[in-house]
């Protein structure tokens, strides 16, 4: 009887595996909730990007997300009607925002799927694309000339490419320190307008628009946030997001010196 007294005050070995399933899931669905509340995260110029979604088509219609990051521009696309191929050559987030946005979020594994792929790999790409969707990737990227012959190369007839990269001449990228070894970094501060028709008018593209986006409201905000995020780590910065969304919401295309600058390019639709 003794025995059985003392075993009363004790948890179950039998019953701890459920009871540490049920904390777990708790603990899951707590981490999705707020990933849900603060997705896409604490970066405002990917928040700000947001904006150029007016740019794309709408409907059923085959995109691909060409360094696809934690995947919020494919799920953005995804929800306009677009099936959607991501490629980013990070496993990491590959595995991330599959987990997410079709684990979680429950997205049509038919209609949006993540591909762990470098880009100098398009060479190999069978598939074809109504529309290439390339935001702040191709200055990290030696062979930029190479990747958007690729590009060129899977649109259709008709099709169009939408590129952001960083506004070389912005007061920030002016004096950034490059990565010459292609190791992760920007190997180039980015593109001028002219930059970007020296660079896709000779491969066919013919270019519909250039937009300047990131005003210094939202440049300053952003650099706010990464220092304290950077000395303090994400959670110190997460009471100041509330405090700099308005730098996005009210932020206008076209600011005197954008931080970033954005081309819609289009493949004739009587090119090959």
């Amino acid at each position: 009887m003794a025995a059985v007294c003392r075993n009363l005050g004790r948890p179950s070995l039998l019953s701890l595996p459920p009871f540490l399933g049920l904390i777990d899931m708790l603990v899951t669905a707590i981490r999705y909730r707020i990933r849900d509340l603060l997705y896409p995260g604490l970066d405002l110029h990917t928040r700000n990007r947001a904006s150029l979604c007016r740019f794309w088509q709408t409907g059923p219609r085959d995109v691909l997300d060409a360094g696809s990051g934690n995947g919020y521009f494919s799920w953005l696309a995804y929800q306009t009607g677009a099936r959607v191929v991501a490629m980013n050559c990070e496993e990491e987030q590959v595995e991330k925002a599959t987990d997410f946005l079709i684990g979680h979020r429950r997205a049509d594994p038919s209609r949006l799927r993540f591909e762990q792929r470098n880009l100098y790999e398009l060479t190999r790409e069978t598939r074809v694309f109504d529309e290439v969707i390339c935001f702040e990737v191709l200055e990290h990227l030696r062979r930029d000339r190479d990747v958007v012959t690729e590009f060129y190369r899977v649109l259709r007839p008709g099709g169009a490419l939408h590129l952001c990269c960083p506004h070389r001449l912005h007061p920030r990228h002016r004096v950034e320190v490059l990565d010459t070894q292609e190791s992760g970094g920007h190997v180039r501060s980015g593109y001028t307008e002219h930059e970007y028709r020296e660079l896709l008018e000779p491969i066919g593209f013919q270019i519909e628009s250039v937009v300047g986006i990131g005003t210094p409201a939202v440049y300053h905000a952003d650099r706010i946030l990464r220092v304290v995020r950077h000395r303090f780590g994400d959670w110190a910065a997460l009471p100041l997001l509330p405090i700099a969304l308005p730098a996005v919401w009210f932020a206008r295309l076209n600011p005197h010196t954008p931080f970033s600058l954005c081309v819609k390019a289009v493949k004739p639709a009587g090119g090959p």
